[in-house]
């Protein structure tokens, strides 16, 4: 029989624990280098991909291999030496898997850094020693706050162009840290590197003997991580809705808690209350399942349940309601204005939805609330006030990322305008709750 070791591996000698991390920071930072080292340095590179990055390299100049390439994998990102789109990379120690999402510095690709950083437990936001702590590293860090990532850590790069010096660092680690405390990043770990010759990376460095913590892989085999999906009250969105052998079984994917047999959930946002009478996974019955399955349900009662509806459970149920009020990070070439009309995407529900209004947005220099901007343009980071034709059954983002968040998505294209983080802010700030208004059509019949 196969058992789990403290170190998260089981007898076998296969790692159980699965950590999803992102890279961010500013350009020419090192993120792509420090993946590419973090990646080779722990033995995660085929021959066959070191022999073409090899290639690529000399083909560009270099005289050794350009471990950067290792991730840059659009032909453009190797032509213009920057990474453009998430790059994404799994590989595996003895103590840990993992899902490795490298994202890009420069401020145009900054809506791809939330795309990674959205689902990643920790982020590692990359400082250059020699500029600091930048706009762009300020950026980052409000968005992982923003995404609530449980874990940061800043990796101050390039040591060896600074003569590893200690003060270097603790000055850039102070101030970072000062920031994003400010933020509300619950942890910071500052580890100092140099990507390009493996310092601290997977290898302790011999010239930065002042330093007593631990590698970046040390470190992300290491930390903690909590359980925090299986452990919230169960959120269970209807993707589809399936008849066979005279019954209705609706499939989906679990995205917190836990559902049994027999147990009372309700239906959002009817608030219809049913019990669960059959779980299917892959086939197989099951009494319980918990976060992260993908299954279907069949309950006891006849409901009229249809895709986008939400079966419920636990002592948090979920606030429905048409006014959402938010943090959103603005993704797209074109502003988002008040009075806009936009699809808003909660889990597997999408509606119809008009921007009411945008009280502030944020000023990364000093966590300010610029009030009443009336736009966000690409990269802003804003509160909205929205009110969709439908009611939504939403979390705060603080109690779930995954029935917390929502997109807002244009209408006439289906392009991506901003992610959302329902009842989340910066700093305590508080905007004034939206009065509530009689429903009313609009003369291109949107129902509001």
């Amino acid at each position: 029989m196969t058992g789990t070791t403290q170190a998260g591996m089981t007898q076998t000698g296969t790692a159980t624990t699965l950590l999803r991390f992102a890279t961010a920071g500013s350009v020419d930072d090192g993120k792509s280098t420090l993946v590419g080292r973090l990646l080779y340095d722990s033995k995660s590179v085929l021959a066959d991909q070191l022999e073409a990055v090899e290639h690529a390299s000399r083909t560009r100049g270099a005289e050794g291999a350009d471990l950067a390439l290792l991730t840059d994998g659009l032909r453009a990102e190797r032509e213009q030496g920057i990474t453009i789109d998430v790059a994404y990379r799994y590989f595996a120690t003895p103590r840990r898997r993992f899902i490795l999402a490298d994202t890009p510095g420069h401020v145009q690709y900054t809506r791809n850094m939330v795309t990674g950083a959205s689902t990643a437990e920790l982020t590692v936001i990359l400082v250059d020693a020699r500029n600091g702590v930048v706009e762009q590293t300020r950026r980052h860090a409000a968005i992982a706050a923003l995404l609530r990532v449980p874990h940061v850590v800043l990796a101050v790069n390039k040591m060896d162009l600074v003569d590893y010096a200690e003060p270097v660092f603790a000055a850039i680690a102070g101030e970072f840290t000062a920031y994003a405390t400010e933020l509300g990043v619950p942890e910071v770990t500052a580890i100092p590197v140099s990507a390009l010759a493996g310092d601290n990376v997977v290898e302790p460095s011999a010239r930065m003997d002042w330093y007593g913590g631990p590698t970046v892989l040390e470190h992300l085999e290491s930390v903690e991580l909590g359980d925090g999906e299986a452990d919230g009250p169960s959120r269970f969105p209807v993707q589809v809705v399936i008849r066979h052998g005279g019954e209705r079984y609706y499939a989906g994917q679990l995205l917190t808690g836990r559902l049994r047999v027999g147990e009372t959930v309700t239906v959002q946002p009817s608030g219809r209350a049913t019990t669960i009478t059959a779980l299917d996974v892959l086939g197989q019955s099951a009494d319980a399942v918990s976060a992260g399955s993908s299954l279907s349900v069949r309950l006891s009662d006849e409901i009229d349940i249809g895709r986008g509806d939400m079966l419920t459970g636990g002592e948090r149920p979920p606030r429905i309601a048409k006014d959402v009020e938010a943090t959103v990070c603005h993704v797209a070439d074109t502003p988002l204005t008040v009075g806009a009309r936009v699809l808003l995407k909660h889990t597997t529900r999408t509606v119809k939805a008009i921007v009411e209004d945008i009280p502030s947005r944020l000023t990364l220099d000093d966590l300010s609330q610029h009030p009443q901007p009336g736009r966000l343009v690409a990269n802003d980071i804003g509160r909205v006030r929205v009110r969709t034709a439908e009611p939504l059954a939403l979390d705060s983002y603080a109690d779930s990322r995954r029935t917390g968040s929502f997109l807002l998505i244009d209408p006439a294209d289906g392009t991506t305008l901003a992610a959302g983080m329902a009842g989340d802010s910066f700093a305590a700030s508080a905007a004034t709750p939206v009065t509530p208004v009689a429903p009313v059509t609009d003369a291109d019949g949107w129902d509001f």
